[in-house]
């Protein structure tokens, strides 16, 4: 199996490269670590790659890469990919910090990068936008969850923290409640990109800032139940819904099971489990005894 450490970058198609690039930059506050015509990589202001877009029709998820041990085998993960009847190939310089990585096709049809090792850009201490800390999950809309996360879990390492149903899992590859997460729906896209920042004080700066420039939320702040993480949604110029979140819930040890004590969890222990399909989607906030448009 291979046990994925961490999400590292995700791909998207983009109509209008320069006005996306403009909204990750002066809106979210990352850095263009590398540009051309035709795509631009951007990382976090602590060196961590987390964006990369692609001039493209629509705006779609095109790649998501992962990062597992440093020094791991490539060739050895390609291996143990192939006991699973997967094929991968390898391919370099994926991105400006990553030199190499194997490359396959998860089931939902997304592209899989993993690699090994990694070069970071170097801080930036350049503050504008939001500034994310770094990059947190992808969530993903497809017609199969269970399969897809069994795919992740079984062939990728990851571990199911929750699940809402049958319809909606959330997947961690380290201490945090979920790097991924998969919602039932009958068309296959993406759901929404996080970030996380540091406290419930900067959910509020940044949704402050947003306002400031005319981009209005379109849920929260709320804290959610399911991860139990403060969250504030909204959309970018591709019209993808970016969640800036806080204070989600942290795995305190595998073998011990039960993530961290909070003053709001339901339970003491609070352990993964099957929620019920009904589970409010907000424990308070805007919304909370109700969805918003496209939200399972």
């Amino acid at each position: 199996m291979i046990q994925v450490k961490r999400l590292g970058h995700a791909t998207f198609n983009t109509p209008d490269l320069e006005r996306i690039v403009d909204y990750w930059t002066r809106i979210i506050g990352l850095t263009v670590v590398d540009k051309d015509k035709n795509r631009a990589f951007l990382a976090t202001k602590y060196g961590e790659e987390a964006i990369a877009v692609e001039t493209g029709e629509g705006a779609d998820l095109v790649r998501s890469a992962f990062q597992v041990a440093p020094g791991s085998e490539l060739a050895d993960l390609q291996k143990a990919l192939g006991k699973h009847g997967i094929n991968s190939e390898l391919r370099s310089d994926i991105s400006p910090g990553v030199a190499k990585a194997i490359v396959f096709s998860d089931p939902k049809g997304t592209i899989v990068e993993i690699y090994s090792d990694y070069r970071h850009s170097g801080r930036d201490t350049v503050e504008r936008g939001v500034m994310p800390l770094k990059f947190g999950h992808l969530a993903y809309r497809c017609k199969d969850p269970v399969k897809v996360t069994s795919f992740y879990t079984d062939v990728l390492g990851f571990r199911v923290s929750d699940w809402m149903g049958d319809r909606f899992s959330f997947l961690r590859c380290g201490r945090d409640h979920h790097s991924v997460n998969f919602a039932r729906f009958d068309e296959e896209r993406l759901h929404h990109i996080a970030f996380e920042v540091a406290d419930m004080a900067e959910v509020q700066r940044a949704s402050d800032f947003l306002a400031r420039n005319d981009i209005q939320l379109v849920w929260g702040p709320i804290r959610h139940l399911v991860g139990h993480n403060i969250a504030a949604y909204h959309r970018n110029p591709d019209d993808q819904r970016i969640e800036i979140f806080a204070e989600m819930d942290i795995m305190r040890d595998e073998e011990l099971g039960y993530f961290e004590p909070r003053p709001w969890h339901q339970d003491f222990p609070q352990r993964p489990k099957v929620w019920p399909a009904d589970t409010l989607r907000a424990y308070w906030g805007f919304g909370s005894f109700g969805t918003f448009p496209g939200y399972p």
